[in-house]
């Protein structure tokens, strides 16, 4: 297969990449107290400087009292800024473009039994296996939530970003909103179609569209499954997708990023498209595909022990070229090897480095 596509540029508003390749976020814990140091810059910049297209950070947390569920997940608020600055100098220094995600764990708990983040944000006290977690969000939390997050879309503008990312997926507290199973309110910000259960996301949206102008990308980040109920659905059609997307991309989203496990698997009966392709097809907006990219296996499976492989990325290719979605995000593998990118350009992918879970105890 051609590479030609994969190593395209990409442009959309006042974002130039070199590349359709993205670093798909994925949350390291090493930032103390919530703040990057220069062993998380230097991450960043190995993949800048092998010329990943777009890097996507790690989720970086808003300014709520709950907001995380791990102590050295990294804020994006306070002190947590001078450091972002710092490693966006650093990946601009070596010609990368980079975004942070920003997030907010909501009723989700960690893997730290003595970190337990309290009063935990929910829209209606139920986590996402179903048990209470506390009592439901106020309006006045609400509000706050809403207004944290367009701050720290601001100031990551502020700080030098390319652009953000809006965690919306996995069973967090944007995708609570979205879930019929998490999301029991009665007033308005619940309802019966996923349509109604959008307007906590659409806030959230407009807030950030408000601080950082109308030429600023703002990619929003979704899943139909949450951690850990691989078989949810937040759109269980064509017709409910389109209730679920669109009012987000009315509010100011540019681009959709399509969480799933495998990025092959169709996401409804009787298409060979998934979750991308089909965001794509009923949008036309641009999407990024995730989902087991360049490695055997998944990612669950592999954060529980199972080591990863080096994997032919021809039906990734397939698909690329054919416009079912315009960008690609690579977790495992680029966590895995920073020169991951360059591997794939110059034919070498067999030499990319395998996954496996001790890579998780530092930042290689």
């Amino acid at each position: 297969m051609s590479l030609n596509t994969l190593f395209s540029p990409f442009a959309l508003k006042n974002l130039t990449l070199q590349n359709r390749i993205v670093m798909a976020p994925m949350t390291r814990n090493f930032s103390p107290g919530g703040i990057p140091n220069q062993a998380v810059a230097d991450y960043y910049e190995r993949r800048a400087e092998n010329n990943v297209g777009l890097i996507l950070t790690e989720g970086t947390v808003i300014e709520r009292p709950a907001s995380k569920n791990e102590a050295n997940i990294p804020n994006i608020y306070g002190e947590a800024l001078n450091g972002w600055a710092k490693v966006v100098e650093t990946v601009h220094a070596r010609g990368g473009k980079i975004a942070p995600q920003i997030w907010h764990t909501g009723s989700a708990f960690g893997n730290n039994p003595d970190y337990r983040p309290t009063p935990m944000d929910s829209p209606s006290g139920i986590g996402v296996n179903g048990g209470t977690v506390g009592a439901p969000m106020s309006e006045a939390d609400i509000a706050d939530t809403i207004a944290a997050f367009g701050r720290a879309a601001g100031d990551a503008k502020r700080i030098g970003f390319d652009a953000i990312e809006l965690h919306g997926a996995h069973g967090y507290l944007i995708d609570e909103f979205f879930w019929d199973g998490t999301n029991k309110r009665s007033d308005k910000w619940g309802g019966a179609t996923i349509g109604e259960r959008t307007r906590f996301a659409v806030e959230v949206v407009k807030a950030a569209r408000a601080a950082v102008g109308p030429e600023f990308p703002v990619i929003i980040r979704l899943s139909q499954f949450k951690s850990p109920v691989y078989d949810a659905k937040v759109a269980k059609t064509p017709d409910e997708m389109e209730q679920w997307l669109t009012p987000l991309l009315d509010a100011g989203v540019d681009i959709l990023h399509c969480s799933q496990r495998r990025f092959w698997e169709p996401e409804f009966e009787g298409s060979d498209l998934n979750f991308a392709g089909w965001a794509k097809k009923i949008t036309g907006a641009p999407t990024i595909t995730v989902g087991s990219v360049g490695l055997s296996g998944e990612f669950i499976a592999a954060f529980g022990g199972e080591v990863s492989q080096p994997a032919s990325i021809d039906g990734l290719l397939r698909r690329l070229d054919a416009g079912e979605f315009d960008l690609v995000a690579v977790g495992r593998a680029l966590l895995a090897d920073p020169e991951w990118v360059e591997k794939i350009r110059a034919g070498r992918g067999t030499e990319a480095k395998g996954f496996e879970r001790a890579l998780l105890g530092s930042l290689v």
